[in-house]
This record gives C-alpha cells, structure tokens and sequence, in this order.
C-alpha cells in the first residue's frame, strides 16, 4: 500500500548552514491517523511546511500519494488539505461561498457537493450560519469552517494544526467523529497538537519531534513504554528530558 504520504530522511528549513529538520523520516497510510508532537520550536510546523511545498528539502524527499511536488504539482496539491491552528477566511465570502469554492478548486460533483455541504453543515451545528461573512463569526466558528472546507475536498490527506483550540465540547465531538469517518472512508490525517491525551485516545501511531529530530515514534503504547510512563504525558516530558540531557528515559 503507498503511504499517503512518505518523508525520508527530510533535512530541511529556513538555512542550509543552519537546518531545523535533521533526517526526519515517518508516513501515514491510508485511513490512519498519525499524531506529531513536540515543544514549541521542535520542527513541529516547518515539518508542515515542507509538507505543503511552501519550503524546499535541502535533502531527503517528501511524497503524498507517492508523488514529489517536482513531479506532478497539481495532483500533489490536490491530494492534500491544510487546516491551519488560525483560521484564514476569506472576508467577503460567506460559508456557503468558501465551501462551493472548495467543491469548485477540488473539482467535486455539484450534486455530491451540496450533499457532503448539507451534512457537514448539520454535524458542526452550522446550518444557521452559512449565510454568514467571517467577520460575524467567533474564532471557534471559525475554526469549524475551515475543517469544513477540508473535510468537504476528503483528499488522501488531511494535515489538521491544533484542531481543538476554540472548540466547543459539541464540536470537539463531532471533530472527532468525522476524523473517524473521514479514516473509514481512507483518507490518512496528519494531526499536530499539544493536547497529548486526545492524541493518546485517538492516533493509531505518534511522531514525537524534539530539536528537528524524531525522538519516539510509534504506537501510543510504543512511545509510552519507550518514556517508561503509563501516560503520554509523562511519557513525553521524560523523553524530552532525556533527549536533552543526551540519555534514555530512567538513566
């Protein structure tokens, strides 16, 4: 089966004499859920960006559904989507506008579209808000559009930035179930949070990023018997710790 998507050996970042990124090498496989952890500064978000072709490897090489952006631009773009941890609208659509212009970019079916929208709509409790222009909206409602948006194009993969700030425990919930549906139906989802017991619950495998290096990966069970922790949590902060003072956890 081709990953989703396939880093290796990724050395990349904003200097060649000064990478953040040293050798990073993981994948997501179709309908799985992978979880990428790390501090502050840990190489968390420039991994994203060398996801999304806005920076360049300086070695090594990333594939979404086994194409290199050199290769096959748009069918690499429009095998992905990006939900950014701040939302980005557009200020003169509406919702509605911003999901038929998702349908339109990704190229759906009218009729599967408004299908897809409608239950969307209905799931994140939006259906009264889908006239609406950004600016009227909160920073959660937000937040909901653009996962909206993401989940409306169900591409290969999803690459989510902190899903659950600004959320609501209703929209939490039902996050959670169409990132499952979304799993069921073979999309891989890449997601990056500091709410490590949500990941914990949720990520069949883990990346734990530390200085640009991967540090753990693995099953939740695999990187909390790696931390010598019964929580991921715990498990994380010894790790780090650890990874600092150039030892294993428990040394």
């Amino acid at each position: 089966m081709t990953p989703a998507l396939d880093i290796h050996r990724l050395t990349g970042g904003y200097s060649r004499r000064k990478p953040v990124l040293h050798g990073v090498t993981f994948d997501v496989k179709p309908g799985e859920l992978v979880g990428l952890i790390g501090l502050n500064g840990a190489g968390k978000s420039t991994t994203i960006k060398h996801i999304l072709g806005l920076m360049l490897p300086h070695e090594g090489e990333v594939r979404i559904s086994g194409v290199r952006l050199e290769d096959d631009r748009e069918k690499y773009r429009s095998s992905c989507a990006y939900v950014p941890e701040q939302p980005s609208l557009f200020p003169h659509l509406t919702v509605a506008e911003h999901l038929r212009w998702t349908a339109m970019a990704y190229r759906l079916e009218p009729n599967e579209a408004d299908r897809r929208i409608e239950r969307l709509a209905a799931t994140f409790r939006m259906d009264k808000a889908m006239d609406a222009l950004p600016d009227t909206l909160s920073k959660g409602m937000k937040q909901k559009v653009m996962l909206m948006n993401a989940l409306l194009a169900a591409p290969s993969l999803l690459i989510i930035d902190e899903p659950f700030l600004g959320l609501d425990p209703l929209a939490t919930r039902a996050l959670v179930g169409a990132l499952d549906e979304a799993k069921s139906n073979g999309s891989a989802i890449l997601l990056s949070s500091h709410i490590l017991p949500a990941l914990e619950r949720r990520a069949d495998r883990l990346v734990v990023l530390h200085q640009g290096r991967i540090i753990a990966k693995g099953t939740p069970e695999a990187v909390k018997a790696a931390g010598g922790a019964d929580t991921l949590d715990d498990a994380f902060e010894k790790l780090v710790l650890a990874a600092e003072e150039g030892g294993k956890p428990g040394e």
